[in-house]
């Protein structure tokens, strides 16, 4: 899972502890004590991620940075201009901590703010939560907030636009970038396919993207939206990667197939898909996981 402890013992490293960013939710103290033993091998591998990330002007406009976390403003197909707009991350990045296996969080209050930014990376305005309207890391990995403000406000405001979130499944060898509002950062690749069962710890993902080598995120990372270089759409978050090579353990998923057979690909990183999402709100961008067509798992 992409949370930016070990991206915090990186800062630490090179530039002292009052540089250090924010966790909201610690890690399990099992993840916590291979962070540190591996803390040698993962900043060599974060100062190779930070030399090959592509930082791009004009790419960060609706990103935005959480206290530990990237994400994203989106809007559905069939919001409004007036609904309350809505801010993607992932699961894991709750600011209560993990869900557990199994467990679905809906219309739980929040106040969390989040740091919009503009085309350039810079950071234009705190945005703040109303509620989580949705949480889990069951099945998936996405934590969707609902805003206090509006779509139009926001526009008005700031001159920033939503990013559009895609409602079909995305294809195996798009050209996508991975937006990165906490590192601002853009990791540019390609879809290279699709994981039917990805396990990491205690939970299981289905259907995850897998990204060709280019796409290695590090922490801080996650809930990155994971964009369509062609139509511009948000086709899937950005959750995690194999750091050490280790099997099915927390920041080492392993995949998964149909018939069981596990495969570890040490380097390579993975996005949940997040096409189901529109189907499970209604107008107002309220959700409905009643709605007809709507799969994300229900509490």
């Amino acid at each position: 899972m992409r949370k930016p402890l070990v991206a915090a013992l990186f800062a630490l490293v090179i530039a002292g502890a009052g540089a250090a960013p924010a966790v909201a939710a610690p890690q399990p103290a099992t993840a916590a004590v291979k962070t540190v033993l591996t803390t040698v091998a993962t900043t060599a591998k974060a100062v190779t991620a930070g030399r090959t990330a592509t930082v791009q002007a004009a790419d960060f406009a609706g990103t935005v940075s959480l206290s530990n976390c990237s994400g994203s403003v989106i809007r559905l197909p069939n919001s409004a201009d007036t609904d309350p707009a809505l801010v993607l991350t992932n699961g894991h990045c709750l600011e209560t901590g993990f869900p557990s296996p199994g467990q679905v969080i809906v219309d739980q209050p929040s106040s969390r703010t989040f740091g919009l930014l503009n085309s350039s990376g810079s950071k234009v305005a705190t945005l703040r939560a109303s509620k989580v309207a949705y949480s889990t890391m069951t099945d998936t990995d996405i934590t969707i907030y609902q805003l206090t403000r509006t779509y139009a406000q926001i526009k008005s405001s700031y001159g920033i636009s939503a990013l559009a979130l895609a409602d079909t499944h995305p294809v195996a060898g798009t050209a996508i970038k991975v937006v990165s509002g906490y590192w601002k950062r853009i990791y540019s690749c390609n879809i290279d396919g699709f994981v039917y069962r990805l396990k990491e710890g205690d939970w299981t993902w289905k259907d995850s993207v897998r990204y060709t080598s280019a796409c290695n995120t590090i922490g801080g990372t996650s809930g990155s939206p994971v964009i369509d270089n062609t139509t511009g759409k948000v086709v899937a978050v950005n959750n995690t990667g194999n750091e050490s090579g280790e099997t099915c353990t927390v920041n080492n998923p392993c995949e998964v197939d149909a018939s069981g057979k596990v495969t570890v690909r040490q380097g390579i990183n993975y996005a949940e898909e997040t096409y189901q999402i529109p189907a499970c709100f209604g107008i107002g961008n309220k959700l409905d996981l009643s709605a007809s067509g709507c799969v994300l798992p229900k509490p």
